[in-house]
């Protein structure tokens, strides 16, 4: 067995995202559809003979305590008394503070790969128990496929979603999770859907009935999301902006008549500090392609 693995760690969109209530330790329970992109970062995991977790080119202003990629290895190592030693790089492409998961994909990144290149050959339940230790969101990236999402994040259940282009906007300004729901005035009690109701409309979670609680908080907080909103909107006629996660990014569905180079040629005059993509929906996790557990 290779003791090198390189992995593609996929951004995702919140389709829509609302918050239904909230638990008695404070987590707010959510209903959303997670869809994997291809927006990656790349990781790097290599065994090296020192029993000991080396970051190759750590984040600026990132101590490893808080460093998700760090985080995940020290969470298996301890948990399994793992004597090996690992060499984590990452290539970070996926802006932070975005809403779109890059810390948890990352972290679930590599709770995949140590599992394979550790050989133990742990299953799916148990890594994703694990994952959530690190953030509501790992166990999806390790579930590895899109799904309609309860609970806290970590009640799953894959769903078929037609394939899509989107364009997605980061406007240059992260966003601290905590701070959208700690904030008094976001919305805590969305009338909880189904599966069925999600998909009994004819346009899906297009429809003016599907949003994001956490939108207009973010907006009060970061007025460039009320831009980036607003410049999808003029360059992208028919569309229905939103915003992802708990921000900064929004995105909108691309349909086929929408020439992608024409929009490509519009997004080189974002403003500066903006980043702007064209992606496509994935079905599965990159990492999956690679490896699977044993």
């Amino acid at each position: 067995m290779s003791d090198f693995l390189e992995l593609q760690s996929p951004a995702k969109l919140n389709l829509f995202l609302h918050i239904i209530g909230r638990r008695s330790d404070g987590y707010h329970l959510l209903q959303s559809v997670f869809q994997l992109i291809d927006w990656y970062d790349t990781i790097q995991l290599q065994s090296i003979p020192e029993n000991t977790i080396r970051r190759v080119n750590p984040l600026p202003n990132i101590p490893p305590a808080q460093d998700l990629v760090v985080r995940a290895a020290q969470l298996l190592k301890d948990t399994y008394q793992v004597k090996h030693g690992v060499e984590i790089t990452l290539d970070k492409r996926i802006p932070m503070g975005a809403g779109l998961g890059g810390g948890s994909s990352n972290a679930a990144t590599v709770l995949i790969g140590l599992n394979h290149l550790w050989k133990l050959k742990l299953d799916l339940t148990t890594l994703s128990k694990l994952g959530l230790q690190l953030g509501a969101d790992v166990p999806f990236f390790l579930f590895g496929q899109n799904a309609f999402v309860e609970g806290i994040g970590e009640q799953l259940q894959a769903i078929h979603l037609e394939s899509e282009r989107f364009l997605v906007i980061f406007p240059g300004q992260s966003i601290a999770t905590a701070g959208i729901f700690q904030d008094p005035q976001l919305t805590r009690n969305h009338a909880a859907i189904t599966i069925d109701g999600l998909f009994a409309s004819p346009v899906g979670y297009s429809s003016s009935q599907f949003g994001n609680d956490c939108e207009s908080v973010a907006m009060r907080i970061c007025p460039e999301v009320k831009q980036a909103l607003a410049w999808i909107a003029a360059n992208v006629p028919g569309s229905a902006p939103r915003m992802s996660g708990s921000g900064s990014s929004v995105f909108t569905v691309l349909h086929q008549d929408q020439k992608a180079a024409d929009l490509e040629n519009r997004l080189q005059n974002l403003p500066s500090g903006w980043v702007g993509r064209i992606v496509e929906g994935l079905n599965k996790n990159p990492a999956y392609n690679l490896i699977s557990l044993e």
